[in-house]
């Protein structure tokens, strides 16, 4: 099967690609390498890819991987809506997989326009690339950020998401409607996943269990917010990717146009309790800084995953000690070859 995978230097793009590789599947990866985080650790990640930095500083310039045949990359911004849509031309994709997004709640309230270009303004040449060229199925990343405020534990996919407190959830929400409306008028298949908090090896740098641990191995005191009375739905990198790619694989033609399903662990873990558990995997303890609530966070994620369980026999089975265990261990050696 031929699949772009869009976001292919980031965190979860970048696992995607190595597991539809692994899967026999021609790859095809694109990814602009912006600075939201240093871009470094984007490099990293497509030179464990086979790709070498220098190659891929270049725009445009499409590369081969040195590690595996079916996998090439290029370095492209989806909002250039003609090189997208060359590229779909080119290529002809079966399968499109959109991992691409400005991401993060909270800088979204500082760089609002940046979600509007890279979520909306991006998202909408993935959605003619789609129509244009015959894509029949349209894999894309949504975010438990749609739920906002909701009350009701745990989150269902049919729970009313109207009221977004955040820039980045509305520009999630928006994700799905439009996807809605470009299924049902051009006939192709949509899957849109609410993903809760993921994390593991290669993780993100802006986000809670990275900078904990970071902040951790150099003293550094950490920020808790809401004095740690939250809780989130953590899920293990690899548990997120082995159903993903079921996703993309299952043949879906009698399947209505759009669907949506939440991704996540099934249980929450409270925040005090996740930063327990990287102190006994750094056997070091943290120095904590208690902050309020942040503009734009939610104190609870909690994501019912039945119709995921039954559609794809989805079944995470990471515990959060092993999780971070695995990604303390690489967060140890990838900082240590610095």
């Amino acid at each position: 099967m031929k699949i772009l995978v869009t976001g292919a230097a980031g965190f979860i793009g970048f696992h995607t690609c190595l597991k539809l590789v692994d899967l026999g599947h021609d790859v095809y990866g694109i990814d602009n390498i912006n600075d939201y985080y240093d871009p470094k650790l984007k490099f990293d990640r497509l030179n464990e890819l086979g790709f070498s930095p220098d190659a891929t500083k270049i725009f445009k310039a499409e590369v081969k991987s040195s590690k595996f045949n079916s996998l090439r990359f290029s370095r492209i911004d989806l909002v250039d809506h003609e090189i997208i849509d060359n590229l779909f031309k080119q290529e002809q994709f079966e399968v499109v997989c959109n991992l691409a997004a400005q991401a993060g709640v909270r800088y979204s309230i500082e760089n609002p326009k940046s979600y509007i270009d890279s979520n909306i303004s991006g998202f909408i040449n993935i959605l003619e690339g789609c129509r244009n060229h015959k894509v029949r199925h349209l894999v894309y990343a949504s975010s438990s950020s749609v739920y906002g405020e909701n009350k009701k534990i745990p989150f269902e996919t049919n729970d009313n998401v109207d009221h977004p407190i955040s820039l980045y959830a509305a520009t999630k929400k928006s994700n799905e409607l439009m996807a809605y409306s470009y299924g049902h008028l051009y006939d192709f298949k949509t899957t849109g996943l609410r993903f809760f908090t993921v994390y593991g090896a290669w993780g993100r740098p802006d986000m809670a269990y990275y900078l904990f641990t970071d902040a951790i191995s150099n003293n550094h005191p950490i920020k808790v917010f809401n004095n740690g009375q939250m809780e989130r739905d953590f899920t293990y990198i690899d548990d997120i990717i082995n159903c993903l790619t079921k996703v993309i694989e299952k043949n879906i033609d009698s399947r209505k146009h759009y669907k949506i399903y939440n991704i996540g662990n099934n249980k929450t873990v409270s925040l005090q309790d996740f930063i327990n558990t990287i102190e006994i995997a750094m056997g070091k303890k943290a120095i904590k800084k208690m902050y309020p609530m942040q503009k734009g966070d939610v104190p609870r994620t909690f994501a019912d995953i039945t119709e995921l369980i039954k559609d794809y026999k989805y079944s995470p089975s990471t515990d959060i000690m092993s999780g971070i265990e695995n990604f303390v261990n690489w967060f140890m050696n990838y900082n240590k070859n610095k």
